[in-house]
């Protein structure tokens, strides 16, 4: 039983670091297929990346929701906890 709990314990200390070191979405731009391909694709980094794949096929590239516009790897500064 005291083997579980502190195995608990250590798991638990290691729960908030891990949180804390996700990274934000680095790509910028998102396609939107239109037709027979429709859906979307977030993975570009420029706006010309995201043209040239939907060239040709039909679509539009829109600006992703999910991107913070940190460089990819830079967190944020962390703030003192109260």
């Amino acid at each position: 039983m005291r083997f579980v709990l502190a195995a608990l314990l250590a798991l638990a200390a290691f729960v908030p670091a891990t949180l804390e070191s996700a990274q934000a979405d680095p790509y910028r731009w998102c396609a939107n297929y239109s037709g027979k391909l429709s859906g979307s694709n977030c993975w570009f980094m420029t706006l010309e990346q995201c043209r040239a794949t939907v060239s040709g096929v039909g679509g539009y590239c829109t600006p992703n929701p999910f991107y913070d516009g940190r460089p990819l790897g830079q967190t944020p500064a962390r703030r003192p906890r109260s």
